[in-house]
């Protein structure tokens, strides 16, 4: 190895540790790591890349369809993991879903809507009744009606949190840009699946389907997305952030629809009760998207 590649080896290895957690090595106590100097937070400039700008004329194909993403599958670990705040893996470990509450009650992600079409906003209250559910036991009523205060221990607090997720639906654009001449996808919308907080501590509900917590509008959420990181499982030392695993679909997801004339039909009301049939025909949308681009380049 000549000097010249040794040394391109040297930078792009100390900007790789930099970018995992600054200062791990010079940090003398564990409070210094993860802080950077000011020529350093100036020399990086760290934010999401910016979407280039598309022309409607330059989009000779589009298609919006919606997927889910099943957490349980282990390519999509990084978006539900870490659920157990026993132990502090410190601030820069959170699951995806902490990511968007943390953002939505403070204040920096605003678009929250409640469907992927996005028409109605949520507000901060919407979101809370639907997350928190106080109830009062029978015992906790037999107190009320005799007149005497009700016991803290009657009443029961639910509260979704991350470890109630079972998956997110995503919305996006797959559109064929006529002048870059590729097929490109532009995520739209993300929308978190949690059980019914009215019914999750059930055991007759516990096999419900989940219900959709709010939709957040993407791209209005990159800033926040970016300075969150998920954990790398091939290299710890290179972490992305959850704005690069969305944006670069860093996961795997089914289709479940793509917009249609009847009134946006899901393939589940039109391939009923046959779930082979279902995941074949949401492969069929997805090749038949794929197709158009090489039929492209056909003569």
């Amino acid at each position: 190895m000549n000097w010249r590649n040794f040394l391109l080896v040297a930078v792009f290895s100390l900007s790789t540790l930099s970018f995992a957690q600054s200062n791990l090595l010079n940090a003398k106590t564990p409070a210094e790591i993860g802080k950077k100097t000011e020529a350093e937070k100036n020399a990086d400039n760290d934010k999401p890349l910016p979407y280039g700008y598309i022309g409607d004329r330059d989009v000779f194909m589009g298609k919006t369809v919606w997927e889910l993403i099943d957490v349980d599958q282990r390519v999509n670990y990084p978006m539900y993991y870490p659920v157990d705040d026993s132990k502090d893996l410190g601030s820069e470990r959170k699951p995806l879903f902490e990511v968007l509450m943390k953002g939505i009650e403070d204040g920096k992600i605003t678009e929250v809507y409640d469907s992927g079409y996005f028409t109605s906003k949520k507000t901060k209250e919407d979101i809370e009744k639907a997350r928190i559910s106080i109830d009062t036991t029978n015992e906790g009523f037999k107190q009320k009606n005799d007149g005497d205060a009700i016991s803290d221990e009657f009443i029961v607090k639910s509260t979704i949190e991350a470890s109630d997720v079972k998956g997110y639906k995503i919305k996006g654009f797959w559109y064929f840009d006529k002048r870059q001449g590729e097929l490109k996808y532009r995520l739209q919308g993300i929308c978190p699946l949690v059980p019914d907080v009215f019914t999750k501590n059930k055991e007759e509900n516990k096999n419900d389907a989940p219900i959709e917590l709010f939709w957040i509008y993407f791209p209005a959420s990159r800033d926040v997305l970016h300075a969150a990181k998920a954990f790398n499982e091939k290299n710890s030392a290179m972490p992305f952030t959850f704005d690069h695993l969305l944006n670069s679909r860093r996961f795997n997801a089914v289709i479940y629809l793509e917009e249609n004339v009847y009134g946006d039909r899901e393939i589940k009301d039109y391939m009923k009760e046959n779930s082979q049939m279902q995941l074949l025909e949401s492969e069929r949308v997805k090749e038949k998207i794929r197709n158009f681009e090489l039929d492209m380049w056909n003569y």
